[in-house]
């Protein structure tokens, strides 16, 4: 673990020294949000409503497998979500961009490729948020909009604010960067409309909803094949490999199916080599989803990705589709 995260969730006296940049940084992510609210920046809103997931502290929550439990649970609920993303670390030709499951992942990134997949929704990236919005309602047929991330991109205006908090970690310090993980103060969870812990641990903050990632199937990179998701968990130890915010939370659902895991962990959005998945054991290896889409032309017949998926509670599913009906027809009166 970086030493400066683990000294925002562990405790480190240290972190003193940093408490005037931090308070400096909470005072401008403050201004900033203010000035949107005051009038004095303005917002762009879409004719459909917009849903935002974002969280206030740096580093994995959760929040793609959320976004594509959204997608999913919306469409089966008759809406027509697209989604749009940053598209991190993405080359693509020009922006906004346009995901197909097809599309390189060079182009396009990890997390939008993995939405486009798992989902078959439209997905447009582009870091200016509102011209992704745009473009994906000029060029798809959507009635309902899913920003993944971008809860401080207020130059978008959304109807639903979805805040996701790791259960594990929690706010850390509850100190804003860089004496702490906040993007934004505490306070600010006050603001949205939902707030969802991801996995067990206390968090002081309320209400909320509990959310869990559920482990699904084993595919092999190679050869497509599928198994059930511990089935390799009887045999030798495996290699678990993770470039994501929060790799030890993968580690912790290998090991919560049965599996021994020797952890090697790479920065969030890596670009993987052949060489950091081979370890010349015979051993089996075991990627996240979001990493095994840039691994495909490099992988060797051991390597495996695990399945994973969002489970909410039918309170908070409820909860969503009345608030989104309302939006919807509220809509459709102004349209």
């Amino acid at each position: 673990m970086n030493k400066l995260v683990e000294a925002w969730y562990q405790g480190s006296p240290w972190l003193s020294l940093l408490k005037p940049l931090s308070t400096l940084f909470r005072w401008q992510a403050e201004k900033r949000r203010n000035a949107y609210l005051g009038g004095e920046k303005s917002s762009w809103r879409a004719s459909v409503p917009v849903i935002v997931v974002g969280n206030i502290s740096v580093g994995g929550v959760g929040k793609t497998p959320l976004v594509a439990w959204l997608a999913q649970t919306l469409q089966e609920a008759g809406f027509k979500p697209g989604i749009v993303s940053r598209g991190y670390g993405s080359r693509a030709p020009r922006y906004p961009f346009d995901v197909s499951p097809e599309a390189n992942v060079i182009e396009c990134g990890d997390e939008p490729m993995l939405l486009a997949q798992n989902t078959r929704c439209p997905v447009v990236i582009d870091a200016d948020r509102v011209a992704a919005v745009q473009f994906l309602l000029k060029h798809h047929a959507c009635d309902l909009i899913i920003s993944d991330d971008g809860m401080q991109h207020y130059a978008l205006a959304r109807d639903i604010e979805i805040a996701v908090i790791d259960g594990s970690r929690g706010l850390g310090n509850s100190l804003c960067l860089p004496a702490g993980p906040l993007r934004e103060p505490p306070s600010r969870l006050q603001k949205v409309d939902f707030i969802l812990v991801n996995g067990e641990g206390f968090v002081p903050v309320q209400p909320h909803y509990r959310m869990s990632i559920i482990p699904g199937q084993l595919q092999n990179l190679v050869s497509k094949f599928s198994l059930p998701g511990n089935a390799l968990a009887t045999q030798a130890p495996v290699h678990g490999v993770a470039g994501i915010g929060n790799p030890s939370r993968f580690f912790a659902t290998l090991r919560s199916i049965g599996y021994q895991v020797m952890e090697h962990e790479f920065p969030d959005h890596h670009q993987f080599r052949a060489k950091d998945l081979c370890f010349n054991d015979g051993l089996a290896v075991i990627i996240t989803e979001k990493d095994a889409v840039k691994c495909a032309a490099i992988a060797h017949d051991q390597c495996w990705c695990l399945q994973v998926s969002a489970e909410l509670p039918t309170l908070f599913k409820n909860a969503l589709i009345d608030r989104i009906s309302m939006l919807s027809a509220r809509a459709q009166t102004n349209a």
